[in-house]
């Protein structure tokens, strides 16, 4: 699976395993929130800058389970997880599409 940076086409897409397409909502970030546009097109995500580079520090995401919106769940990146928020910040990436 390819991701490509629509904010800056000029970055050749990165290669990340098929089963990231499921994975890519625990960084998103919502639309019309933070910073996000209100629409995104099919297969668009939007990721906070800032976001990305807590979650490459700390190397953990968390995300809110759909049975328990009180509670976190603490996920450890994985190798993928890491280059992909590496290639982000690194290209200053805010704005992709699953290729």
């Amino acid at each position: 699976m390819r991701i490509a940076s629509l904010d800056r086409p000029d970055v050749p897409p990165i290669d990340l395993p098929d089963r990231f397409r499921m994975e890519i909502v625990y960084f998103m970030t919502p639309p019309g929130e933070r910073g996000a546009p209100a629409n995104l097109g099919e297969n668009e995500y939007w990721i906070n800058p800032e976001d990305a580079r807590r979650w490459l520090d700390e190397q953990v995401v968390y995300v809110v389970s759909p049975l328990d919106a009180e509670n976190q769940a603490e996920i450890e990146l994985t190798e993928y997880h890491e280059a992909f928020l590496q290639w982000l910040v690194d290209h200053g990436i805010q704005h992709v599409r699953i290729a």
